[in-house]
């Protein structure tokens, strides 16, 4: 296959299907979105067949237990994605919104509409799911996507991909609006990333490496996250309670995702009460325990924690845990050593939950709840095509609204400029 000629040529069809996708009315993507969803719950019995020869593979090749963990689909996940897309059709269709109106002296009326990004290039490892939600947020949002999907998901990719594309085609949409790379070499990524020509936009969904890469080399604009350094403060004014089954969820309930809490801040004050309740479940569910002196004090089991430790993303069962003066101290830590992902404090004092939303500089700021919740699905967007670090047009999990721009609209009835 000559690469750069099967790239060029998806990028022509993926700019000629945007401006199809642009001017498509909400009945009509909502009718693709159903459809799709229909189809992946038909073939469901497909989907599962095809992520099992990946799986097989996968493990043939080593791959690690957090590659493994986002690579399997289950009945459930399946399930999932399918009610996802119809959530996306009950949401709202934000494209030819109008607002902002406002009349200038001249007698012309100013505002803005919102409209597609158009052609959206979307590189991703492992998480087939991710083939599905992203296919639908940007179907919805008006949006044409290439899908680069990662070689270890590459069947079950493709078998998604032939549900888009009837979906599409129920609709009376361009099969075309949604491609996937047909070729698992490397070498169309770095096609993608550079053809600015026919892509307006790139969101890398994967590992440290490979989104630095695509920082590195991309001439199309970026949305990105690089890590998923997470934190759980726990104040001295928090609830006992609420305090270790946050701990415990934050960490424990899957260790790959990146909104996974990769260090637990405890105030002295309560720490000595608080911690061994919490140690204890992580001792039962397996996690490796590392802390500061004054965590090694308290849980003579803990190990050892270096600075390393406090910018690490573990994505397995290994938590950081440091004990801290006061919430100045653990803002300053989440500020310092955090990625700007999802940080949590857990109190009852009002003012401090306050001062914490304000000065905790994340894309996600919680309070008493879950790190875990800091996703598309979970925030009502239906999906998410990726969750953004960034402070420039997006930030956080990036669902419709972040798939669009504003443009500035006026309308005038003859006037001229004097």
């Amino acid at each position: 296959m000559d690469i750069q000629q099967y790239m060029q040529d998806v990028g022509r069809a993926a700019r000629a299907a945007s401006r199809l996708m642009a001017k498509a009315n909400t009945g009509a993507k909502n009718a693709a979105l159903n459809a799709i969803a229909d189809a992946i719950e038909r073939d469901a019995a497909l989907l599962l067949a095809a992520n099992q020869q990946d799986m097989d593979q996968a493990q043939a090749d080593g791959l690690d237990a957090a590659m493994l963990d986002r690579l399997q689909l289950t009945p459930k996940t399946i399930a999932t994605m399918a009610q996802g897309l119809r959530e996306m059709v009950a949401l709202p269709d934000p494209i030819g919104n109008m607002g902002d109106f406002k009349y200038r002296p001249s007698g012309i009326q100013v505002g803005k509409m919102r409209v597609p990004l158009g052609v959206i290039g979307i590189i991703y490892e492992a998480r087939p799911n991710v083939t599905a939600d992203a296919a639908g947020l940007c179907i919805k949002s008006g949006n044409a996507t290439i899908l680069r999907g990662g070689r270890e998901a590459f069947n079950c990719n493709q078998a998604i991909a032939a549900c888009v594309k009837e979906g599409l085609s129920a609709a009376g949409l361009p099969a075309s609006a949604v491609q996937i790379i047909e070729t698992p070499d490397r070498a169309a990524v770095g096609e993608l990333i550079t053809m600015n020509e026919f892509v307006d936009v790139i969101i890398p969904r994967g590992g440290k490496g490979l989104i630095e890469r695509i920082s590195r080399d991309a001439r199309v604009p970026v949305i990105k996250h690089l890590d998923g350094i997470c934190h759980v403060y726990i104040d001295n004014e928090a609830d006992p309670v609420k305090a270790v089954r946050i701990a415990d969820n934050a960490k424990t309930h899957r260790y790959a995702p990146c909104n996974t809490m990769e260090t637990l801040l405890v105030n002295a004050a309560i720490a000595a009460t608080i911690l061994p309740q919490i140690a204890a479940i992580y001792r039962e569910k397996g996690v490796e325990m590392r802390g500061c002196l004054a965590t090694q004090a308290i849980l003579p089991d803990a190990l050892a924690a270096t600075e390393a430790d406090w910018r690490t993303e573990y994505l397995a069962p290994i938590i950081a845990i440091r004990i801290v003066d006061d919430l100045d101290q653990a803002m300053d830590h989440i500020n310092t050593y955090g990625s700007h992902h999802t940080d949590a404090i857990v109190t009852e004092n009002y003012t401090k939950s306050r001062q914490f939303l304000r000065e905790v500089d994340s894309a996600s700021v919680m309070i008493n709840a879950s790190t875990r919740f800091a996703d598309g699905f979970e925030y009502g967007l239906g999906a998410e095509i990726g969750i953004s670090t960034d402070k420039i047009h997006a930030r956080g999990p990036v669902g419709l609204e972040g798939l669009t721009s504003e443009k500035w609209i006026v309308f005038g009835d003859g006037e001229i400029r004097v």
